[in-house]
């Protein structure tokens, strides 16, 4: 399997990841709608106050997936990785990660005032698992 054409070609289809965070020991999950760039970094947009940014503040270590729901008797196929994540300040209609979202999502440049801030997530680390392509089912890796 080619693993980065495989994650390319995977993640125009989807518009949320789950994104993991932990801080003492206690992790936590949510969801949050992404873009990424050539690179397979991620982006999120998200309030200061929820507890996914306010621990990237204290432990910029992060997991996640973006996968689909299968039906019964489909093979699954997700995303997985694993990286560091940070806020991003100082972002314009210029800034290619505002265009991101202005492209995917058809937002405007009223987010740049929003409360929410700006997230980018470097993978260090992607996985596919697969079972459409793979017999049995196998794990792939690509390094960041």
């Amino acid at each position: 399997m080619n693993v980065e054409k495989a994650i390319r070609e995977y993640l125009p289809n989807i518009l949320h990841m789950s994104l993991a965070t932990c801080v003492n020991n206690k992790p936590w999950v949510c969801e949050v709608h992404f873009v990424y760039d050539d690179d397979l970094n991620l982006y999120w947009r998200s309030a200061p106050e929820r507890r996914h940014s306010q621990e990237i503040a204290v432990n910029p270590h992060v997991a996640g997936n973006i996968v689909t729901q299968h039906g019964e008797g489909e093979k699954p196929r997700g995303l997985y990785f694993e990286g560091t994540a940070e806020r991003l300040s100082g972002l314009t209609e210029e800034s290619p990660e505002y265009q991101l979202f202005a492209d995917r999502f058809g937002l405007g440049p009223e987010i740049l005032d929003s409360p929410h801030n700006f997230y980018k997530a470097t993978v260090a680390d992607w996985y596919v698992f697969d079972a459409r392509e793979s017999s049995p089912a196998q794990k792939y890796h690509l390094e960041g």
